[in-house]
């Protein structure tokens, strides 16, 4: 059985946008690289033609990816979760006692996770404990690191 990818409405949409672009602009684009690679002769020896299909093979396979997510994709709706307990698509504002400072993330699910932007995948150590928690809740996660706690200031929808 086949997975279900969890993602909030938002990440739902921005697969859809990157896979319609994938499909009427992204291909049409490496298209016209393979055919103007190939006015430059020898196949065998030519870098432009080997590179340009390289792209392309990338951008097929992560067209069957996004394909697979979405058909597989299931949105997490807020109404299913008490209000201010954190799920996927909430925005949670931690007390973390080891550095003495407060952090913001955002739950998401794992097809939607981006450390940089501080959204982490509720399979992750620090998103898996969080999941089912309120504000005022005092949490210890178990990673890599070691024990890390916090304590949960607010959550958002």
């Amino acid at each position: 059985m086949t997975k279900a990818v969890l993602l909030t409405s938002e990440g739902l949409k921005a697969l859809q946008e990157e896979l319609e672009h994938l499909k009427t602009v992204t291909r049409n684009e490496i298209a016209e690289k393979i055919n103007i690679a190939r006015g430059f002769g020898d196949l065998s020896e030519n870098s432009e033609y080997d590179e340009a299909m390289n792209e392309q093979a990338k951008i097929e396979a992560r067209i069957v990816e996004l394909d697979a997510m979405l058909k597989n994709a299931q949105v997490i709706d807020d109404m299913d979760v008490a209000e201010g307990t954190i799920t996927i698509g909430c925005t949670v504002k931690l007390y973390d006692v080891e550095y003495d400072e407060d952090i913001v993330y955002t739950i998401v699910g794992s097809a939607e996770s981006d450390p940089r932007e501080f959204k982490i995948s509720d399979e992750s150590p620090i998103g898996a404990a969080l999941i089912g928690h309120c504000a005022g809740d005092e949490i210890t996660v178990v990673c890599e690191a070691g024990h890390l706690q916090f304590k949960v200031l607010d959550v958002q929808r």
